[in-house]
């Protein structure tokens, strides 16, 4: 599920503030990069499911692997994780309202960090 008009979409962060931003929100970026992408992905597991706000951005200067990158954010989606396929980020998905009131809530406040940054 795309989760659209967030606010954060072409937003543009330092990728070392930006690790620190989603850190304190709970995401987590691991291993989840190359040098011109990453991706940060919050789990949330609701009775027997589990399901991850995930949060991508590009490089649109330097690189993730070196000292320095800008990075531009994109649409958020919101998926469901099926063992053992992977995670399902389509339409047809049903997602918990309160799930999903909780993922905007967060990425609102991803949203004020942000432009906190931005002075």
């Amino acid at each position: 599920m795309r989760l659209e008009n967030t606010g954060i979409e072409n937003q543009t962060a330092e990728l070392s503030q930006l690790d620190d931003l989603m850190e304190n929100l709970g995401f987590v970026r691991a291993s989840q990069w190359d040098y011109d992408r990453v991706t940060y992905d919050r789990k949330f597991e609701i009775k027997n499911d589990v399901y991850y706000l995930r949060v991508q951005g590009y490089a649109i200067e330097g690189d993730v692997g070196s000292r320095y990158a800008l990075i531009k954010l994109i649409t958020p989606l919101l998926g469901k994780h099926y063992y053992p396929h992977g995670v399902e980020y389509g339409e047809g998905e049903n997602f918990p309202s309160s799930l999903v009131n909780q993922c905007k809530t967060i990425l609102s406040q991803l949203k004020e960090d942000l432009a906190k940054l931005q002075g």
